[in-house]
């Protein structure tokens, strides 16, 4: 896969380039699910644009529609059937996009930003869940305009994710609320962060041996990740570690750079993590070890993703204005790179 395609010249890790970038920073990337034969993509950009590729097996993508909203994006999410894809904006409205028809239909609406969306596939019911920075979680039947069930938040959502039965999200008062799916959504519990700064994404992950989800992995504007276990074993289970940092300097100082963004590898459990210092990071929890690091890109590294079967790990590449608007570049161009992952992921032997 990819062999035969250069990587693009601003890339030193010699990934490959998806065309058709967006215009302005990517806030949300996602692929098509496993229902899905072929591979799609879609970015949530703060262009106020989500646009959807088609990634072919030499890697070549294919930009195949775009569609707009009145504010930029914050989410993306797809349906599990893999024939709509869900748009989260600071509009206050969510949208649903129907790829084949290329039409979108407000599905809902917040008082403020909504900066997540995730769709939910229960055994018993489907539903679509939103956070905003209204304080409220909602969930909705994409068919009515008032949401079945909303729940308060302490304070404004920065991040979410959703692997059936459990969900999470993190707030800005650095907390983090749980929730069990089954049956219907209901709180199951609060808990205290471990870290001590901004959260800035979340990610839950699964038990090896059950498959079920277990924990979560919160990263921080603070160069830092949290493996929290929902139930640990033991408590040594829970721990933190430092990424996307700089090597210490004379005087034994560091600079610290913000985590952007967390995915767990689909087949092998392990994660990625991008920051703000323009390099990604593999890593093995389990084993508490790195498994590679990429060469530094000149941008800050801002989302990514693995496709449903972990193959290709796509990320963004553009200014995530953690130095301020002085350090933003017009010039700049962002991009998406994609790079076939599956061996770099594997985890280490034991």
């Amino acid at each position: 896969m990819f062999n035969q395609l250069g990587g693009g010249s601003s890339n030193p890790n010699k990934d490959v380039e998806v065309a058709s970038p967006p215009d302005d920073t990517v806030s949300a990337l996602e692929f098509s699910p496993p229902s899905v034969p072929q591979t799609f993509l879609v970015a949530g950009s703060w262009d106020c644009r989500v646009r959807c590729w088609e990634v072919e097996a030499s890697g070549k993508t294919v930009p195949k529609a775009a569609q707009g909203m009145d504010g930029p994006i914050l989410d993306v999410a797809w349906h599990d059937d893999g024939s709509k894809v869900f748009m989260a904006s600071t509009d206050k409205s969510v949208k649903c996009w129907d790829l084949a028809a290329n039409q979108t239909i407000q599905v809902a609406a917040h008082d403020a930003p909504v900066k997540t969306c995730h769709w939910i596939k229960a055994p018993n019911y489907t539903c679509l869940m939103t956070a905003s920075w209204d304080k409220t979680l909602k969930f909705w039947d994409t068919r009515s305009s008032v949401p079945i069930m909303t729940m308060n938040l302490n304070e404004r959502c920065y991040c979410a994710d959703v692997d059936y039965p459990m969900a999470v999200v993190g707030t800005a008062d650095r907390g983090i609320c749980l929730y069990t799916l089954e049956g219907k959504p209901a709180e199951f519990k609060r808990v205290e962060s471990p870290l001590k700064y901004q959260h800035r994404c979340i990610a839950i992950f699964r038990d090896k041996k059950t498959k079920q989800p277990t924990g979560f992995a919160l990263g921080s504007v603070e160069g830092r990740v949290a493996i929290q276990y929902v139930n640990p074993a033991n408590p040594k289970d829970n721990f933190t570690f430092k990424c996307h940092r700089s090597a210490g300097t004379t005087g034994g100082y560091q600079d610290i750079y913000a985590v952007n963004d967390i995915a767990f590898h689909p087949a092998h459990g392990t994660l990625a993590t991008v920051g703000s210092d323009g390099s990604f990071s593999f890593w093995d929890k389990d084993a508490r070890t790195k498994l590679k690091s990429s060469e530094v890109i000149d941008q800050p590294l801002t989302k990514c993703a693995f496709n449903h079967n972990g193959q290709i790990f796509a990320y963004a590449v553009g200014y995530d204005w953690s130095k301020g608007h002085e350090h933003y570049n017009p010039n700049k161009k962002n991009f998406i790179f994609l790079r076939p992952c599956y061996d770099d992921l594997k985890p280490r032997s034991t």
